[in-house]
């Protein structure tokens, strides 16, 4: 970590996510295309462009979930940040500064000058951008952020003082129940006794609503899910190409999750030079690019007891779309 302190600084990031062996992440696609239903890390989404084209997404009227997250943010922010100081204020995946800001802005002036603020991300070009805009608003703000690909390198934010750490987005979603709890168990570890953890969670609702916001007309997702392929083209000297694909997505009500795939639209083979690999699809077959869980109460509680961890305070919309659940250690 590289700390920021003033708006004359320019803020660099320490990158432990090009220090990240490279022949793990290799693996990782080559397992995904070689299996039986083809599959592509979710983490290959965020490039530059991907960073850019999400927070389109986040904008557009069918994808409530930023809104909403935003709106209990703004409601709740004095309450989620209260007695909080002299700590790190560490947010996973942080992207834009939407979302922090409202919290800097609730912890006032001398209580920022106390916090040190860590994003974490997998994009360096985002994570700068958002480091520099924020010095510059809050020039009292220690930032100190970290390139990294936080399910497997959460130990780097390691410190004794005292954590408030943020998993906005109902990111928690795209993992399976395995990679879930692996994940916040590592949150557990980190946060250590006292330190707090809010975790947004979007709520099953209607198949409708759901659809709605993963199939906008405008198709920016559609062009968010598509610009994986042009990542490993890029990463991995695959040769995809986007024409050959169309963008799907739906809900699955017996998992209780949406699936995003890219559907082949010919049969077509694709070869990835650095993973020595050609792979062939048929017309019609997919490669699953996402999956975003939706979770009820019980099945939030569940998922943090098998990570150690305990609510102890649960923030809703009127309309109980989306929450933010806070946690900590359970109390010995």
């Amino acid at each position: 970590m590289m700390p920021v302190g003033s708006a004359a600084a320019c803020p660099e990031a320490h990158n432990w996510f090009r220090e990240y062996d490279n022949s793990t992440r290799v693996e990782d696609v080559r397992e995904g295309l070689t299996a039986e239903q083809k599959f592509i890390p979710s983490r290959y989404f965020y490039d530059a462009r991907g960073s850019i084209l999400f927070e389109r997404i986040c904008r557009l009227p069918e994808y409530y979930l930023t809104r909403t997250e935003l709106s209990l943010l703004s409601k709740h922010a004095r309450d989620l940040t209260r007695d909080f100081a002299h700590g790190d204020l560490v947010e996973l995946g942080s992207g834009a500064n939407w979302k922090i800001r409202i919290l800097l802005d609730a912890l006032g002036r001398s209580r920022r000058s106390t916090v040190r603020y860590v994003p974490v991300d997998v994009s360096q070009t985002a994570l700068s951008a958002a480091a520099q805009e924020l010095v510059k608003i809050y020039p009292e703000l220690e930032v100190a952020g970290v390139v990294a690909d936080f399910t497997r390198e959460l130990q780097r934010i390691g410190s004794r003082r005292p954590k408030l750490i943020l998993f906005f987005g109902s990111t928690i979603g795209n993992f399976d129940e395995d990679e879930s709890t692996v994940l916040l168990r590592r949150v557990a570890e980190v946060l250590g006794a006292g330190g707090r953890f809010l975790l947004g969670l979007d709520l099953l609702k209607p198949a409708n609503i759901l659809e709605s916001a993963y199939n906008d007309p405008q198709q920016v997702t559609a062009q968010f899910n598509k610009n994986i392929l042009l990542v490993l083209n890029r990463e991995l000297g695959a040769n995809f190409s986007v024409k050959d694909f169309e963008h799907v997505a739906f809900f699955d009500s017996e998992r209780e999750r949406v699936e995003m795939h890219l559907m082949a639209a010919r049969k077509l083979t694709v070869d990835v030079r650095e993973l020595n690999l050609s792979i062939s699809l048929a017309k019609g077959e997919t490669i699953r690019t996402e999956i975003c869980r939706k979770f009820s109460r019980a099945t939030a509680q569940h998922m943090m007891t098998l990570a150690g961890l305990t609510i102890s305070r649960w923030y809703s919309d009127p309309k109980d779309w989306f929450s933010i659940a806070e946690a900590g250690l359970p109390r010995t």
